[in-house]
Order: C-alpha cells, then structure tokens, then sequence
C-alpha cells in the first residue's frame, strides 16, 4: 500500500529558479509528445509507445532547438512520458478521457525518483540542487528521519504556493479497533449525506457562500490587460479564492470519511453516476461543489488502510422506492416528493431516510453472501402500520468496494 505525506515548501530563490526551469521543461516535453503522438495517430493510425517517446526526448536533446532540456535533471521528464503513456492506456481501455495540453497558468509539477534525489536527517536534497529544500513537517507521528519514500513529487500551485509530496510504500494495513456496527449512507444536496440511523450531515455548499467574493475577484480580472503586471496580481488572487475553496471542501470531506470509517465496520453507499449528474444544468453546480465522488474515493482507502468493509450498491437499485419495513416498490417517485407513505403497510417515510436503510439492507446482504435478502426485513416498523410478512426484492447487481 503507498501513501503520501503532503508539506509547505519554502524554496530559496535559487531553488525555485531551477524548479520553475524544470516546470517548463515538462512542460514542453509533455505538450510536444502529446502533440506528435496525436498527429501521428492521426495521420497513420498508429499508437506511439513509451520507448519511442523516450528516443524522441534524446534526439531532442542533442539538437540546438531543445538543447536547454539537458539543463534540468532528466529524472522528471522522464516520469512525464511514463505517465502520458499511462494516461493513454487509460483512454483506450476506458477509464479516463482523452490526454489534454498542460497550461503555463496552470498547477505545475515534477516527479523526482530516488535517483534524484536525497533525504537524510530529514533534509531533502533535489537533483541539481546544492542546498536542502526546506520544508514543514507537520505529522508528528511520523518521524521524518526514518523516512524511505519511493518518490518525492514538487509542485507550484497557481496562487503561487509551493508543496512537496513524499511518496511512501508502507507494508501493512493498521487495523482499526472493531465497532461492531454498520452503516448505510445516502448522498444528497439539501443534506450532504443521511445514514441509516437517522443522523444527518448538513451540505455547507462552499462554492455557493463564496461565490460572490469568487465573482468579484473574476470580474476584476477580465478587467484587466492581457499581459499586464495588475492582470498577474488578480489571477493570483482568483487562484487563491479557489485555493480556499477547495481547502475547505477537502477539510469538510476528509472529517466526515474519518468519522464515518472510526464508527463502522460496514459502511453502504450507492454508486452515483456523478459524471451523467453533473449534465444537469440546474444541479451541476451544486453536484460539483458537494463532491460526492471525491468522498468515495477517500471512503474507498481509507476503509483499506482501516480494515473495514465498504459494500457499493449498484445505482439503479431502487433504495429510494422501496419501503424499508414491508418491501413494497412505488412505480414511481418523484424527485420532489420527501416523503411517502407506502400503500403496503401505511408506514411513513422520509424519503432519504428510507433510501440509506435500504441501502444498509443491501450492504448487509452482500457481505453475508446473500444478495437476495435486500428487503429491509430486520429495520423495525415506525408509526402506525399494518403488519406485513417481509418481501424478498432482488436488487440489481450489487459489487463490493475495497
């Protein structure tokens, strides 16, 4: 299992000279591949391997144009051509959208392997570098001295920050204690999430409170010349608005997975189609700022590293439907109706309630190895209803999660 640890950096200003060079030479190297191995596709059908890429980089080494890559270490242009041709492997497998051009304006990065870099005494040594980089640790139950990352990655955000990543593979998994509890959880926009048993979790829609401060930051900026010293100054600070934005939503995100993870040894969520979602022109805003898929994704390693289960329902599973007491299906349900009754058994149902019960319903059923058994039968009736025997709905295909 690999892991990274993610620090401020305060580069000198002869350090950041050298990275901003090397930032560009990645730049281009990554840029000008992409383009060849476009037009080459394009021209002759034909794909372009990492091995030809990487013949390429040398020829243009040795020719006066690109001359200047050879003042750079090569460990990072390197890396760059090594994941381009993931990137496309991944586009022709289907996994991720066709490879795009990186900008100067953008986040800049450059990944260092152990060739090229030295970590001793907690001090970091970058290759053509002669002084460490300093940087803050601040993980105090990590000793920085006993450190052996495999990768050390620098990057510049836009708003001028500077980060260093350590890459670390790290052998086992730490077990959390057991909590002998389990946990369904349905995502929303009124509330970020609802779990089975009843707790709800406000949405604070960070985009939404700064998006007036966000607007007049933007507004400023088209304001201003192109290429003009005041049109730098106002896109660091469009930068640094989102920079705050998207800090408080990790916060937000990364608290609410660690609670969830620390209270329950099974966790049950649905599997959104966030990407077909967010088409919605009405709700994509809001879809975007909630981050459902980014808080699967730490749902996701953080039950790994922890020992718990994560169980994914399939997202056409009718959870929201379905009673969670007797079983039965509504034929239809509109999106504005939050509550229910069920014509079976007259129990009243808060729509997203009702959805994560049955999703824990579900949830459990997979991890017994009963798929079948999703009805809901071991959730108490609430309020005045009929008694009913409990029916078997088969929900569709159900996957567990890592």
């Amino acid at each position: 299992m690999r892991t990274a640890y993610r620090c401020r950096a305060y580069p000198t200003s002869e350090q950041a000279a050298v990275l901003s060079r090397t930032f560009g030479c990645v730049r281009l190297v990554w840029n000008r591949t992409l383009d060849e191995r476009t037009r080459r596709y394009r021209n002759e059908n034909a794909r372009t391997s990492y091995r030809e890429t990487d013949a390429a980089l040398t020829a243009w080494k040795q020719g006066e144009e690109l001359a200047f890559l050879s003042e750079v270490s090569c460990v990072p242009l390197q890396q760059t051509l090594r994941h381009q041709h993931t990137a496309f492997q991944n586009f022709f497998s289907g996994r991720s959208r066709y490879p795009r051009f990186k900008a100067r304006g953008g986040r800049q990065s450059a990944h260092y392997t152990r060739s090229a870099f030295r970590l001793r005494g907690g001090s970091l040594v970058l290759a053509r570098t002669t002084t460490p980089l300093r940087f803050t640790w601040s993980f105090g139950d990590v000793d920085i001295t006993e450190l052996d990352p495999t990768m050390v990655v620098v990057s510049r955000e836009p708003d001028g920050r500077w980060y260093v990543s350590f890459a670390v593979d790290v052998p086992e998994r730490s077990i959390a204690p057991a909590a002998t509890h389990a946990v369904g959880i349905d995502l929303g926009l009124k509330d970020f999430l609802v779990t089975s048993d009843g707790a709800r979790v406000a949405n604070p829609r960070h985009l939404a409170r700064k998006a007036r401060n966000l607007a007049r930051h933007q507004r400023r900026l088209a304001r201003c010349q192109r290429g003009s010293n005041n049109r730098h100054k106002a896109r660091i600070k469009v930068a640094r608005a989102h920079r705050k934005i998207r800090d408080a939503r990790q916060d937000f995100l990364h608290r609410t997975s660690t609670a969830l993870v620390r209270s329950a040894d099974l966790i049950a969520i649905e599997d959104l189609g966030v990407a077909g979602m967010v088409r919605n022109r009405r709700l994509s805003h809001a879809i975007s700022d909630s981050g459902w898929g980014e808080f699967r994704r730490q749902l996701e390693y953080k039950c790994e590293r922890a020992g718990r289960t994560l169980v994914v329902i399939d997202r056409w599973y009718p959870s929201s439907k379905t009673c969670s007491v007797c079983g039965h299906l509504l034929a239809e349900l509109e999106l504005s109706a939050r509550h229910w009754t069920c014509p079976g058994c007259r129990t009243r149902h808060d729509r997203d309630l009702n959805a994560a019960k049955n999703i824990l319903a579900a949830g459990r059923a997979v991890a017994r190895g009963t798929p079948g058994d999703a009805c809901g039968a071991d959730v108490r009736r609430q309020g005045s209803s009929f008694p009913r025997s409990a029916l078997k709905q088969e929900p569709d295909a159900v996957r567990l999660g890592a």
